[in-house]
């Protein structure tokens, strides 16, 4: 990765490097440097996180060519049979450190969920979702720097054979930060993840977790999301 860019949050596609790769950055074998204690230790305080229970997460295939070392995740927020939002979140870690990052590690994400038509013409809507990220990190009191990002709206319309589709419109969300890191150079890379959902959920439209977030105001629920 360029020491200025991080290509999953500046509005380049991204996706085949998030997707590349099958291995997991937490083994090693003779052809690999061995895992650093603090990328495994911050590996498995995501592992062991605990999530609220409409957002299902597993690991999925990371990157290979944005850090020597990289974990990531795939989440789905669920109601009933139906996804309402999804996203994947990418631990990086470079022992060497990093120019732009200004840290060891990075967390670089992209959230995606369907909007209501009258919702994704709001002009205000780029910056209500960036400052839902934001406030994610901050409501969990997490110290965080280099933020970058793009809040992306996108609108399909259907014709011909396909005109009997409503139309859809969705919003893209792709972010990237630096986790302040703790005691042995270890970010708390748990309560980010927690961050991480409750942003993923404000997506969705899901009402608040928890008691004193009365105030968090989220996407209305959409008339038809994608059926699993």
């Amino acid at each position: 990765m360029a020491a200025d860019r991080d290509p999953l949050s500046d509005g380049a596609d991204g996706r085949d490097d998030v997707n590349e790769g099958d291995r997991d950055e937490t083994r090693t074998t003779p052809t690999t440097p061995p895992t650093p204690p603090p990328f495994r230790a911050a590996v498995d305080a995501l592992r062991s996180a605990r999530l609220r229970p409409q957002i299902e997460v597993e690991p999925t295939p990371a990157p290979k060519r944005l850090a020597p070392f990289a974990y990531a995740l795939e989440a789905t927020v669920v109601d009933g049979e139906q996804d309402l939002a999804d996203g994947r979140l990418v631990l990086l870690h470079d022992p060497a450190g990093h120019d732009a990052w200004r840290g060891t590690f990075r967390l670089v994400t992209l959230i995606r969920a369907e909007l209501e038509p009258e919702m994704a013409v709001d002009p205000l809507l780029p910056d209500v979702c960036w400052s839902w990220l934001t406030g994610a990190l901050q409501a969990r009191g997490l110290t965080y720097g280099e933020p970058s990002g793009t809040v992306t709206r996108a609108s399909s319309h259907y014709f011909g054979g396909l005109s009997a589709r409503p139309a859809a419109s969705q919003i893209e969300i792709r972010a990237s930060w630096t986790p302040r890191e703790g005691l042995g150079g270890v970010p708390d890379t748990g309560s980010h993840l927690s961050a991480w959902c409750d942003l993923l959920a404000q997506v969705a439209g899901l009402p608040p977790a928890g008691p004193g977030d009365a105030s968090v105001v989220t996407l209305p629920q959409r008339r038809g999301p994608q059926s699993r």
